[in-house]
């Protein structure tokens, strides 16, 4: 890889461990708030549920990106990261500046959609739902989730192909389904989509518009998935200026939001549920079973992105839900719990 990838690489694992890191947090703020969702998180059935949401938010969007509803996605996703920033704040302070402050994320992001906005809501957004969905799913919901997400992603995209035409519907709204690395001081996702816009409503030959039909869909892209959230994977686009024309690198990568939400819930599930002891750590929850697993999503991420730059579209979840659920399971067998108990499923068995 070249440098600029390589700072690629840099900013994707800063901003998935600020995500992770932020949910370890918040788990037993949450908790103690009352924000678990559901009253038996032990019970297997609430990932079945969940799975459920997604789909049904997934046509929803589909359907929507087809019929022009556009505003609708926006309007939805800008909400849920005003409401979820709104449930961060309210952890560590009173409740009107909370309100005040999701808020102001919720607005920034309507009225100015910047990358850097983008960001700071979707790390907000993300450490939020991770950190909730984290005290919601016990050990063996998490892994039943994680593992169902997995295999749906990988049939998304390298079968059905239905997550690409959603991550492109995803990538021209300027929303927090995405996390944007830029890798230069000038790049502007203002300025990227002012310039798509008028080349979309200049007349073009047909076909000239087939070819550039064609380089979209082949986007290097590990996909967008949004969660309601949703966006769970990786997409790596670009567009390059002078100087990345001639070394053949990207000005910008852009990454699923749900790439670092959906392996973050069972890292923040097993900072809460393992009765592996707590580690020392200042802060944040954190056992042995939730540290390797959040290892093992980097490790993951790192592959995926090796791979994103190879110039094709990959599902991310695969990658980042298994390292997530080895390094849990490695964790949990380091720090002395038998297998059947780590797998949630020891009174069964």
């Amino acid at each position: 890889m070249i440098p600029r990838e390589y700072r690629a690489v840099g900013g994707a694992v800063v901003l998935f461990l600020l995500i992770q890191l932020g949910a370890l947090a918040l788990v037993q703020t949450f908790f103690d708030q009352g924000y678990q969702a559901v009253e038996n998180p032990e019970d297997p059935t609430n990932s079945l549920w969940y799975f459920g949401a997604i789909l049904v938010a997934t046509l929803g969007f589909l359907a929507a990106f087809k019929y022009n509803l556009d505003w609708i996605v926006r309007v939805v996703i800008v909400g849920t990261s005003g409401l979820l920033s709104w449930y961060v704040f309210s952890a560590i302070l009173p409740m009107i500046p909370a309100v005040f402050f999701g808020s102001a994320v919720a607005i920034a992001l309507w009225v100015y959609p910047e990358w850097y906005v983008i960001n700071t809501a979707g790390v907000l957004m993300g450490a939020g739902a991770a950190g909730l969905f984290g005290i919601t799913f016990g050990i063996l919901p998490a892994l039943l989730l994680l593992t169902v997400l997995a295999v749906y992603d990988a049939i998304s995209v390298y079968k059905t192909e239905h997550m690409l035409d959603l991550a492109d519907g995803v990538m021209d709204l300027r929303i927090p389904a995405i996390l944007i690395i830029p890798l230069t001081l000038s790049y502007s996702i203002l300025d990227d989509t002012a310039q798509d816009d008028t080349t979309d409503n200049q007349a073009e030959p047909a076909e000239e518009a087939t070819e550039s039909t064609d380089e979209t869909e082949h986007r290097d892209t590990a996909d967008l998935e949004t969660d309601a959230d949703k966006t769970d994977d990786a997409e790596g686009d670009g567009t390059e200026d002078d100087d990345a024309e001639n070394d053949g690198s990207r000005d910008v990568f852009f990454i699923g939001l749900g790439d670092a939400v959906i392996p973050g819930v069972l890292i923040a599930s097993a900072a809460f549920f393992s009765p592996a002891p707590q580690l020392a750590v200042p802060m944040i929850e954190l056992n042995l079973p939730a540290l390797v697993a959040l290892v093992g999503t980097t490790v993951g991420l790192l592959i995926l992105m090796r791979m994103v730059m190879k110039g094709r579209a990959h599902a991310g979840l695969p990658l980042l839900n298994g390292g997530a659920i080895g390094g849990y399971l490695l964790g949990s067998l380091w720090a002395g719990i038998p297998l059947l108990e780590a797998l949630g499923v020891a009174g069964v068995f």
